[in-house]
């Protein structure tokens, strides 16, 4: 069995390592266009502030680690076109130029994301930059060294950890983005008010509700970034306005939503026969809603990536979707959602109610009791749950993977009132704050 994989980072790593262990007699061959793999994006924030200062271990693999499974990993190549029909593809050696062509019997298509760059003027300009891969990164690093006023466009969780990253290493930082609050797709407003306060608080110059118009230069290199409200100087930009899937080679061969995500089914294939998909390039089932939605995310990367491999022969193991779970740490703040918010239910037009709780997350008669605030949001026909999110001053962020596997399972919150949880006064309460935030919609009744 030949199989083609087409892109290594989350994705297409844990296909590659699944399938080759798999189905050890399977001849593998990996192409992909970067001088590297397996990059852990999401540390580079840390990788930018110094946390990490080796970014080695940001990589879980390598081509030698890939060859001592037999897998063959042709690295600096560009596949130019897939005929998914008929089962060839054509591939550019991008040291040499040199063109080839290939077969398969299987293909995974692990093709990634790709950060959002709109047309702005003067997006040309030296030292405006995009945060994707290892590249970015020490692009980002070396930049840095020389500018004191950094502007990151986009309060997305990446375009967040820059910001602290930035203003931790003593630059100057303003973050703009159109939306009214940072992080909107995750949280709603009681969550990102006090993020906000703390930026604002460390002298990070926030320009929300603003749209980028153009940027401008001297001698070639940005100088100010102009928006629909004001104008901010800047010696470096970071671009972290959300990123789009790189499928322009199957986009008149497979199914996809509008924004080019592959569509594929709870076994990862899509619609063309022995033609698998995973990761930032696919669409994946959204328990909250039960529609296909584009969530790039390495967590939805890495088990779309197993399912594929697993299931490259026979259907054997199903996708169970994903509540978008996720999480965030931005100076003493923690903070971990999953499924819809309260804005983002009302917005799709579901009728929901809420239920939110402040409390103490163990005994007040420990040494120390912080704080915990939890927002669930639920159906109001039939109390189903469908998003929660959660912040405290500690890291209780692992209760939010209990909430993810109660959306996943279609709990309600009468069940969540009363679900068995351990008690001992260093961890939680007789009633854990999980059962409190049910507890108190049965007092309603």
């Amino acid at each position: 069995m030949k199989v083609a994989v087409i892109g290594c980072t989350h994705a297409g790593t844990a296909a590659i390592v699944q399938t080759a262990k798999r189905y050890p007699e399977a001849q593998i061959t990996v192409y992909e266009r970067n001088d590297n793999i397996s990059f852990l994006s999401c540390g580079i924030a840390l990788y930018v502030g110094g946390v990490v200062k080796d970014p080695q271990g940001l990589f879980y693999s390598s081509p030698n680690q890939l060859a001592d499974l037999g897998v063959v990993t042709k690295m600096r190549h560009d596949v130019l076109d897939a005929d998914t029909a008929n089962k060839t593809l054509r591939v550019r050696n991008l040291e040499t130029g040199e063109e080839l062509e290939d077969t398969f019997d299987k293909l995974i298509i692990t093709t990634g994301s790709w950060p959002v760059v709109p047309p702005f003027e003067g997006i040309d300009l030296d030292n405006i930059m995009l945060c994707k891969n290892y590249n970015h990164s020490n692009a980002i690093i070396e930049k840095a060294q020389d500018a004191r006023r950094v502007v990151v466009i986009g309060a997305g969780y990446i375009g967040i950890e820059l910001v602290e990253a930035f203003e931790e290493n003593g630059k100057e930082v303003t973050l703009i983005d159109m939306s009214d609050r940072v992080m909107s797709k995750y949280l709603d407003a009681e969550f990102t008010a006090p993020v906000e306060e703390t930026l604002r608080a460390k002298g990070v110059r926030l320009a929300l509700g603003e749209t980028v118009a153009r940027f401008e230069g001297t001698d070639g290199r940005v100088s100010k970034v102009v928006t629909n409200q004001g104008e901010y100087e800047a010696e470096l930009v970071i671009l972290c306005i959300g990123f789009k899937p790189s499928t322009e080679l199957f986009r008149s061969q497979l199914d996809m939503l509008d924004n080019g995500a592959i569509v594929v089914d709870e076994y990862m294939r899509t619609s063309q026969p022995d033609v698998f998909a995973a990761g930032d390039c696919c669409a994946v089932q959204y328990n909250p809603t039960g529609q296909a939605a584009y969530i790039p995310l390495a967590t939805n990367a890495v088990r779309m990536g197993t399912i594929a491999a697993c299931n490259l022969v026979e259907p054997r193991i199903r996708s169970l979707g994903t509540q978008g779970t996720s999480g965030i740490k931005i100076y003493d703040h923690h903070i971990a959602s999953t499924g819809l918010t309260e804005q983002a239910a009302l917005a799709a037009g579901m009728n929901v109610k809420v239920s939110t709780i402040t409390d103490s997350y163990r005994p007040e008669f420990m040494p120390t009791h912080e704080e915990v605030m939890l927002k669930v949001v639920y159906e109001a026909d039939g109390e189903r749950i469908v998003g929660a999110q959660l912040a405290s001053k500690i890291d209780l962020t692992a209760a939010v993977n209990t909430l993810s596997l109660c959306i996943q399972n279609k709990m309600t919150m009468d069940e969540l009132a009363v679900v068995d949880f351990f008690f001992q006064p260093h961890f939680n309460k007789p009633w854990n704050f999980l059962n409190t935030v049910g507890l108190q919609t049965l007092a309603r009744v």
